[in-house]
């Protein structure tokens, strides 16, 4: 269960990072209330995580999941460019998330 929580808390990073451009500088209403809502249920899932997992794994895995997602959805809902190096390096951040959880004891 642990993990669920951790791929959730790792979904609303994603939400709080893309909800940032949206926000223009926290001076939208309704996009700001939601970035900082899925702010504080990331950060709540991620301790409730870490009660159960390593720390450097959880917390790694955390970000990891919220850099691919955002980048993802970066490229995607912004047009951000999915050149070949940047989808390598995507990969190789996903391989490093799937190896933490494989190395990981929990």
């Amino acid at each position: 269960m642990p993990w669920i929580i951790l791929v959730l808390a790792g979904l609303f990073e994603i939400g709080w990072a893309i909800g940032l451009k949206y926000t223009e500088g926290f001076t939208r209403l309704w996009p700001s209330i939601g970035t900082v809502a899925a702010m504080v249920i990331s950060l709540g899932l991620l301790g409730v995580a870490m009660k159960s997992l390593p720390v450097g794994t959880a917390y790694a895995i955390w970000v990891g999941v919220g850099a691919v997602g955002t980048a993802i959805l970066g490229i995607v809902l912004l047009g951000e460019p999915a050149n070949a190096g940047r989808l390598a390096s995507l990969a190789l951040i996903v391989a490093g998330i799937v190896g933490l959880k494989l190395a990981s004891a929990g």
